[in-house]
């Protein structure tokens, strides 16, 4: 097992908007770590290491969060569950953490990722990915970076299924209906559906 990233994240007692102005202003970031008791922490965090952490794991993938603590430095298991942004500068100004337990099952989101070229591509269809993202329950160190799905011999007309995905071990995905992730659609039914956006 590969070691978990850290980010490290200092308590914070003040708050309040102009507070967290002049965070955001010296290139820190508030937040609120959550832990599975229904606890919370006011944090703060840098910058850099927190959008370099985000564009590395994402929403899904766990890392430690070294907090100190009543003197203490915790690492604790966390995932970074959401982050809001400046709608100007696109910077986060906003994050929340939430802390997990290695040993109980999660629910999140994982990224697909499609590989190869169908045979319907080849006949004249056209790729259409209907789930960029699916839901899945796994240990937090199971959590995929991405699930691939290898669409080569997929015909046109074909769909391929929720049921139908191979996941890596430990992994299950979530779901009642057993929809459509990816797809070979006829160029027609493309036109079609344009054209009838085009009228609307």
């Amino acid at each position: 097992m590969a070691e978990l990233m850290t980010l490290s994240a200092r308590p914070r007692a003040e708050k309040g908007k102009g507070t967290c102005r002049r965070m955001l202003s010296k290139n820190l970031v508030p937040g609120v770590y959550y832990n599975q008791k229904g606890q919370n922490i006011p944090v703060v965090v840098d910058l850099l290491p927190l959008t370099k952490l985000h564009r590395k794991l994402g929403s899904s993938r766990v890392f430690h969060l070294q907090i100190d603590l009543d003197g203490k430095a915790e690492s604790l298991p966390s995932l970074m569950w959401s982050m809001q942004y400046d709608p100007l500068k696109s910077t986060p100004i906003h994050v929340d953490f939430y802390g997990v337990d290695l040993e109980r099952e999660i629910k999140v989101d994982v990224k697909v990722v499609v590989e190869g070229k169908a045979k319907g591509i080849i006949m004249g269809g056209l790729l259409e990915v209907f789930r960029d993202s699916l839901e899945v329950i796994c240990k937090p160190l199971d959590v995929p970076e991405k699930i691939v799905i290898d669409v080569t011999d997929l015909e046109l007309g074909v769909n391929l299924h929720i049921s139908e995905i191979k996941l890596p071990s430990g992994v299950r995905a979530v779901y009642d209906d057993n929809y459509a992730v990816v797809g070979v659609i006829a160029q027609e039914v493309e036109e079609d559906k344009t054209a009838e956006t085009a009228k609307k």
